[in-house]
């Protein structure tokens, strides 16, 4: 006979992780629903996952590249463009599915009892999934355009790891304000839009005005992007210091964003 002890949280409330892995089935579970509702009585199916990044870099390679005309090194601009949005719509995806995760399945969490914080983290499979097909979109440009990132490429799934580690960090935090206060889900996504234009996504660091460039420097985003870029399209190293700081912060990220979620949690079934 299985005993079940309750004890009080610690000062840091650290989520019970044998307690959520011995309910791994009910993440795989949601995991899957939400793949098959995102999927299911549409008429395109998966090719709005490729659709999306490439419509984004098709009008920024207009705006910034043919219009601004911002450069983008000897990259071509549409395919330097897509690569910074594969990246942005990995953050941004991540960020958007776990922020309104709760609120979205408001309806289980008030009837049945496991960790919450498998809710927003099974919502990460469908963010996986659409970044993986988008991905080989961009190889097969890779092909086309000729060009050989090297060993870098070896790199890439550490930078989406811990482009995944910061969106679901902020995600996770908004996530347990957002059952409180439902203007966390009006203010976020302006946030984040603004966020979209002050980053380098579609244009070059390069061309960022000397006297701004401090902004972008301490800019999580341009971190991620950079390094990113750096292991697809074989661009220029980033700075170590801003190596260093990506690989710092994305775990102090997600550490923080899950404790505001656990200090939290026990306040959801009533506000939700």
């Amino acid at each position: 006979m299985q005993r079940t002890v309750i004890t009080p949280p610690g000062r840091l409330n650290v989520p019970a992780w044998r307690e959520i892995w011995n309910a791994r089935e009910v993440a795989v579970r949601l995991a899957q629903r939400d793949l098959i509702v995102r999927y299911r009585q549409t008429i395109f199916g998966v090719t709005w996952v490729i659709a999306q990044p490439l419509v984004s870099a098709g009008i920024f390679t207009i705006v910034f590249g043919e219009i601004a005309g911002l450069s983008t090194g000897k990259i071509p601009t549409f395919l330097f463009t897509l690569a910074g949005m594969l990246a942005w719509n990995l953050f941004n995806g991540s960020l958007g599915r776990a922020s309104g995760s709760m609120v979205g399945n408001q309806s289980l969490v008030q009837k049945v009892f496991f960790p919450r914080l498998l809710v927003p983290l099974s919502s990460l499979a469908s963010v996986v999934v659409d970044f993986v097909v988008a991905l080989m979109l961009a190889v097969v440009l890779l092909f086309v355009f000729a060009i050989n990132p090297g060993w870098a490429v070896l790199l890439l799934p550490v930078w989406v790891l811990l482009i995944l580690m910061i969106g679901t960090g902020i995600g996770l935090a908004a996530a347990a304000y957002m059952v409180k206060y439902r203007d966390v889900g009006y203010v976020l996504p302006w946030l984040v839009q603004i966020l979209l234009y002050a980053s380098p996504v579609a244009y070059a660091l390069s061309s960022v005005p000397s006297h701004l460039r401090w902004l972008f420097d301490i800019n999580p985003v341009t971190w991620f992007l950079e390094a990113f870029r750096w292991s697809l399209l074989g661009t220029d190293l980033p700075p170590v210091w801003q190596i260093l700081a990506l690989c710092i912060a994305a775990p102090l990220i997600f550490l923080a964003g899950t404790l505001v979620f656990q200090k939290n949690e026990r306040e959801f079934a009533d506000f939700i």
